[in-house]
């Protein structure tokens, strides 16, 4: 790089997600999904886009000038307990690809996961690391 010679570059260590951005087709519709049905809180419009507050991570949808392919990225959303999520979020119309099920036992957890989708097809993941102790397959 011009002006660095000599000097070894500093390793880059990229170990936290700040935002996160989908592609959608109608603003409006997916806003009120990410609001209304997953309750994501709402920060700010900008532009044609929509911003929500998830934990740590500031989350983005969008419009392009381009049409959107679905299912290329997955979010995966932490939930204290995935069976209650799914009943609620099923309660509110949300489609199901795949209801909960688990997916790995660790020495301490097991590892669940089910998958819905948005307004747009993409899919959504949710994911629970529940102890062992009180893990449904555990009763």
């Amino acid at each position: 790089m011009k002006g660095h010679e000599g000097k070894v570059p500093a390793p880059v260590h990229l170990e936290e997600v700040g935002q996160i951005a989908v592609t959608v087709s109608d603003l409006q519709r997916s806003k009120d999904f990410y609001q209304s049905a997953l309750g994501m809180q709402f920060l700010f419009d900008a532009g044609g886009m929509a911003f929500f507050q998830c934990g740590k991570i500031r989350s983005a949808i969008g419009t392009s000038p381009d049409t959107p392919s679905s299912g290329g990225t997955i979010l995966y959303f932490r939930v204290a307990d995935i069976h209650e999520t799914h009943s609620l979020l099923a309660a509110r119309g949300v489609e199901f690809i795949q209801k909960p099920h688990l997916v790995a036992r660790m020495g301490d957890h097991e590892l669940w996961i089910a998958f819905l989708r948005d307004p747009d097809g993409n899919p959504v993941g949710l994911m629970s690391e529940v102890p062992l102790a009180a893990s449904p397959a555990a009763q």
